[in-house]
């Protein structure tokens, strides 16, 4: 039976897209320290996402912020999760989902697992794939925008980033459907009126 473990990094940044990955592992080659990627350190989940792209199947799909700001977060991370397991090269037999809810286009049975990047070796793989390469997307649109620290808060609501959408105003990167970044329009907005 063919298991992709999903999990997606970044519903609650104000910035960026929200990313997801699908695993399936090679029960011969796990690598060794595999858990929730919030447990380990940056450099561990680097070594360990690179481990896992050489030695199992990885696919990484990420909304848009234009989605996100359109269908919200919740049906975005679901949609990315979807376009994820779809990017298998093979069609796992069950997709096993990190949290509460399975999302309802994905093209295989699945099941939902409450805090399952902690309970299932599949599902921290695809947590430490996916912050990984939604970090490397944060970091290069820090270089293109910079002010805002996306390369070390990955575009959450530090005191920093929200200092830094107050005095800089919003990219095209912003979450235009969060409220910090929707009130910081609003009031522009007001104000230029």
């Amino acid at each position: 039976m063919t298991i992709a473990g999903v999990d997606e990094v970044g519903r609650g940044p104000l910035a960026g897209p929200v990313t997801a990955a699908a695993v399936i592992l090679d029960s011969n080659r796990i690598p060794e320290g595999l858990n929730d990627s919030k447990k380990l350190s940056h450099k561990r989940r680097a070594a360990l996402s690179t481990e896992l792209i050489e030695c199992a199947e990885v696919s990484v799909a990420h909304a848009s912020v234009e989605e996100i700001d359109e269908i919200n977060i919740l049906r975005a991370a679901h949609l990315a999760m979807e376009r994820a397991v779809a990017g298998l090269h093979r069609r796992p037999d069950m997709a096993l989902i990190d949290g509460n809810l399975v999302p309802n286009g994905l093209s295989c049975p699945a099941r939902s697992i409450i805090k399952g990047d902690g309970k299932c070796l599949s599902i921290a793989a695809a947590s430490i794939v996916a912050k990984i390469a939604r970090d490397a997307i944060m970091w290069d649109l820090a270089q293109q925008f910079p002010g805002y620290g996306w390369e070390t808060n990955a575009g959450y609501g530090s005191k920093s980033h929200i200092a830094a959408l107050e005095n800089l105003g919003p990219t095209p990167h912003h979450r235009r459907s969060f409220k910090p970044v929707h009130n910081i329009l609003y009031q522009a907005k007001n104000v230029s009126d």
